[in-house]
Parts: structure tokens; sequence; C-alpha cells
């Protein structure tokens, strides 16, 4: 089974508790003829609505890419977790505005021994399931079951709330159903902006965990005539795929027909390994003694040798095209890149006072 199958099938079980939940509250509600617990009842039905967000987000996400998305559907998905973000978001909201008119306007509670069994029937359900569907969404690194199952927690910890609250006010007379109830309002409301975080951060295009970023490095590394990695760059186009770009270093005496060979074999295990879309270019290390490996010496020294430059490569020199590049990766301190620019230039220029320096500022996308 894979991913997109296990998010279905834990959603689908959301469903069936909370319609399970949903008929033992309506049965009973009947034969109490209890009006309150049967909307209770319907309520619970549309607790399920998360968990029918979470299924169409997912089945949409599997589509097939088309003209207009190349690199398809997988994007949905974080859709669907905002949009339950917002309805967790929207019930905080809501639940603070009803305790804090209780605080003003308490009310006494009035409980039956049935509804008191419906209340923790209802309480348990609901944790379990929390629990369960959390779980599954950390796991298999959902937002939407994530905030799924927060939905169900945050609901047995509103309705023990006011279980709490109102044996407090039945023993000592003391109202804190509104109190407690704001407090808990808080919290989900804390929780569903962060629930909102997530999703909109991997859309805005969020860092690479350094764990990943690291084990790439060390993997590309690792191939034989490979002699530094750069410029790591992925985008994410959904859970499942990912899109992106490094450079390797390799000697300039190496054939082009290796070099092909080289980044075949390294795009292959990038998407056999990660399932990304990696797209590999090349800088050539100046080996020998002539003026290009030369001047890659002096160039690197130069540059290395400052403290807001973190790090240095790419180095290219060419008599035919007149110039002399370099790249340069800038401390996170410096935010004038044309004042940086401009002061290596300076430096730089006396070493080939005859040729264009190009300075390309690079910045750090994976670290």
């Amino acid at each position: 089974m894979d991913r997109s199958q296990q998010i279905i099938r834990t959603s689908w079980i959301g469903i069936a508790a909370n319609v399970l939940l949903a008929g033992f509250k309506a049965a009973v509600g009947v034969l109490a003829s209890s009006v309150a617990i049967v909307m209770d009842a319907v309520n619970n039905l549309s607790d399920a609505l998360s968990s029918v967000i979470t299924i169409v987000g997912t089945k949409l996400s599997q589509r097939p890419p088309d003209r207009k998305h190349p690199f398809g559907f997988g994007r949905v998905e974080y859709f669907s977790a905002i949009i339950i973000a917002v309805i967790v978001l929207s019930a905080g909201i809501t639940s603070l505005i009803e305790s804090v008119k209780k605080i003003f306007n308490p009310t006494e509670p009035t409980y039956t021994t049935l509804t008191l069994v419906v209340i923790v029937v209802a309480i348990v359900v609901k944790l379990v399931l929390g629990q369960y569907v959390k779980r599954k969404g950390t796991q298999l690194k959902s937002d939407a079951l994530i905030a799924s199952g927060s939905d169900a927690l945050f609901d047995a910890i509103i309705t023990l709330a006011t279980l709490v609250s109102a044996g407090v006010m039945l023993l000592w007379g003391i109202s804190l159903d509104g109190i407690l109830g704001a407090l808990i309002s808080l919290v989900i409301i804390k929780a569903g902006i962060e629930m909102l975080a997530s999703p909109v951060n991997e859309l805005l295009g969020t860092s690479i965990s350094a764990e990943l970023t690291n084990q790439i490095k060390k993997e590309v590394s690792e191939f034989e005539g490979v002699h530094g990695v750069y410029d790591l760059i992925l985008h994410n186009y959904g859970p499942d795929i990912q899109i992106g770009s490094l450079h390797i270093n390799v000697l300039d005496t190496m054939p082009a027909h290796e070099i092909h060979g080289l980044t075949r074999k390294i795009t292959m295990q990038m998407i056999e390994r990660h399932n990304i879309v990696m797209t590999v270019g090349v800088y050539a290390i100046a080996t020998g003694e002539n003026r290009r490996a030369e001047l890659q010496t002096k160039v690197m020294q130069t540059l290395a040798a400052h403290q807001d430059i973190v790090q240095v490569h790419g180095f290219y020199y060419s008599e035919k095209d007149q110039m002399l590049s370099v790249d340069v990766v800038p401390d996170i301190s410096v935010h004038d890149d044309a004042a940086l620019v401009s002061r290596l230039t300076s430096e730089l220029q006396p070493l080939v006072p005859d040729k264009q320096v190009v300075i390309i500022v690079d910045h750090n996308y994976s670290e």
C-alpha cells in the first residue's frame, strides 16, 4: 500500500468513527427524547468533513501531469491541509466567542446519567481517533492528516473541559465553563495558526532539511570523479516529488563522455533513492601548470580570506572570452550584493587587468 492509499484509508477510518459515533448519539437521543443529543449527533457528521477533504485532496493530487501542470498536482495536498487548518482556526475562534459570553453570563449545566455516558464515550472515541490520525499523518508526512487528527483531539479536549467545569459547578457552585473554554480556545487558535503555517510555507518555498541536504551532498560526493557539490536547490511539487539542481566539480581533464555518464548516474540515483528529478551542472577544476590553474589558486585564496564569504566555487577563466568569473556565497549578514560585488571585483581586477571580472553572488538555499 503506497502513501496515498494509506492516507485515504486513514481518512475513511476517521469518517467511519464519526458516523458510528453520530449513530450512537442519535439512537440515544431518540430513545431519551433529547433534541440536544440528536443535534450533537449531527455535529459529529460535520466533523467527518476534514476527512472527506483529505480524501478529495489526496485523490486530486494523484492526477497525472498535463500541459498546464507539467509537474503534476501534488501541491493540492497543501491546499487540503490549509482548508482543514482554517476549519480548526474557525472552531477555535467560535469557541472563544461563546466562552467569553459564558464568562459574563454563566449558566448552570444540567446533565443526566445518560448524557454523561454519551459525553464520556464521545471523549474516548475522539481521543483515540485523533491520536491515531495524527500519528499516521506524522508518519506519512501529511499536513492534512495531522490537521484532521488535531481537529478530533481538540473536540475531545473541549468536551472534557465542559464536563470538568460542569462537575466543579455541581459540587462547589463555581462556574469555570467560560474560563476553561476561553483558555482552551486560545490553545486551539494557536494550534490552528501553526497548522496553517506548515502548508503555506511549503507553497511559498521553505528550505529543505539539513539532514536531506547533507545526505544528498554525501551521496553525490561519493561518486568517482566528483570533487565538490554546490548550489543545491530543491522545489517541492507535493510530498511525492521534488525538482532540483546542483553543481559538481570535475577535473578539466575529464572527457565529455565520462562527464555525461557521471551526471547520468547521479540523476538516476537521486530519482531512485529520493524521488528527486535532479539537474546536474558542472564546474571544471583547472589542473596542470598553466595560467588558468595559477589564477584559480590566487582567486580562491584571495576570496576565501574574507570573513563575510562562506564559500567560493565555479571558477572560470578564458583567454578567448577575455573573462574571469567566480561564484561566491556570502554570509547571511551581507545584505548589499552590489556593494560586495564591487568590492571583490576591484580586488581581483589587478590579477587580470586586461580581462573582464565577473563575480556571481549565490545564496545558500539549502542550509
